[in-house]
C-alpha cells in the first residue's frame, strides 16, 4: 500500500497530494474510507473530554461500521480502554515496547542456562 493513504494527510507532500486525490477519484470507496481514517486520528487529537471524546467516538463507529467491519468489532470489545484516553491522554505504547523486547529477548535467549541468567539481560533492558 502507498504511503500516502497511511500518513496523516497535513503531512503529505504536494505530489503525494496529487497522487490521493486522484485515487479518491478513481475509488470513491477508498476516499470515504481515507476520509473516516482522518476522522478517527482527529477525534484523538481535537477532543477536549471524557464525554466529548466517546460521544464522538461512538458516532464515528456507527458512520465506520460498513467500510471497517473488522475494525469497528475490535475497538468496541476495548471501548472502555480506548476511551480511557480521553480522560489521561497516555496510551499503552510503551508497555508494548516492553512486552516486544522481552519477547525477542526470550526467542533469542533460548540457550540461557538458568533463569537468573535471562533475567539479568531483561533488566538491562
Amino acid at each position: 500500500m502507498s504511503d500516502y493513504l497511511l500518513k496523516a494527510e497535513p503531512n503529505l507532500s504536494s505530489k503525494q497530494k496529487k497522487k490521493l486525490l486522484d485515487v479518491k477519484t478513481a475509488s470513491p470507496l477508498v476516499g470515504i474510507m481515507h476520509s473516516l481514517k482522518e476522522e478517527f486520528s482527529m477525534l484523538f487529537e481535537n477532543s477536549d473530554s471524557l464525554g466529548e471524546g466517546t460521544l464522538e467516538l461512538i458516532d464515528w463507529l456507527k458512520r465506520a461500521e460498513p467500510y471497517y467491519r473488522n475494525s469497528v468489532p475490535t475497538i468496541e470489545r476495548w471501548f472502555s480502554s480506548v476511551v480511557g484516553y480521553f480522560e489521561q491522554r497516555t496510551t499503552n505504547g510503551i508497555v508494548e515496547g516492553i512486552n516486544n523486547k522481552l519477547k525477542l529477548l526470550k526467542r533469542s535467549g533460548f540457550g540461557f542456562r538458568n533463569f537468573n541468567n535471562f533475567e539479568m539481560r531483561a533488566l538491562l533492558f
